[in-house]
């Protein structure tokens, strides 16, 4: 209950405060990418239920001759590059919060399509709603690997409390300040897990 009510409370006071920021970032985008402004995409949330997260796009919407989509790289414009590095893309989340979909602090929520590839270890990362920021974020973020990541989300369930939350809130603050973690290796975002996995289960070296 505490935790609810401080996920409300700051995620209320967060966007009225920071409500500048987040029209002079809709700006920019529209003026440099145009519409929509927003990211939209059903995500798993608390028990692995659907919700709708929200964020501010860094990707054009572009296709290559053949009408295939390009890749992520290819898409993620110099603006949203920076949008990334500096967390200003996860800001809308905060109404996500609001709603209790999501918490400030929990495992992120990843993609519906992992759901089938999960071990029930992984998928103990759906006992608490998914956060803005989370143990594994101040904890490498992009740069570990997804065993390390889902070790520490697994980690998160069982140990986590009020302190500890407040504690990520402040490491996360730091690491957006210093921009640590934000790419894995030359990679614009972490490998995908599904692909990953059918790899390793094919017994096919990760690159």
């Amino acid at each position: 209950m505490l935790k609810r009510q401080f996920d409300f409370i700051t995620s209320l006071t967060g966007l009225i405060l920071l409500s500048p920021v987040l029209v002079v970032v809709a700006l920019m985008i529209r003026y440099k990418m145009g519409s929509p402004i927003f990211f939209r995409q059903t995500r798993p949330g608390l028990y692995g239920k659907p919700f709708e997260i929200i964020k501010f796009r860094s990707m054009r919407d572009a296709y290559d001759k053949h009408g295939r989509r390009l890749t992520e790289k290819e898409r993620l414009t110099p603006f949203g590059r920076r949008l990334r590095s500096t967390s200003l893309d996860e800001l809308p989340e905060l109404w996500n919060v609001l709603k209790g979909d999501m918490s400030l602090v929990g495992p992120r929520p990843l993609l519906m399509e992992y759901l089938p590839f999960y071990s029930t270890y992984q998928s103990r990362r759906h006992e608490v709603r998914p956060g803005v920021t989370g143990w594994a974020q101040v904890n490498g973020r992009n740069t570990i690997t997804w065993d390390r990541k889902f070790d520490y989300d697994v980690w998160y369930v069982d140990n986590r409390n009020f302190l500890l939350d407040i504690k990520i809130l402040l490491l996360t603050v730091k690491k957006v300040f210093v921009r640590e973690g934000i790419s894995h290796s030359s990679e614009v975002a972490m490998p995908n897990f599904k692909e990953s996995k059918l790899r390793n289960d094919r017994g096919e070296k990760n690159d």
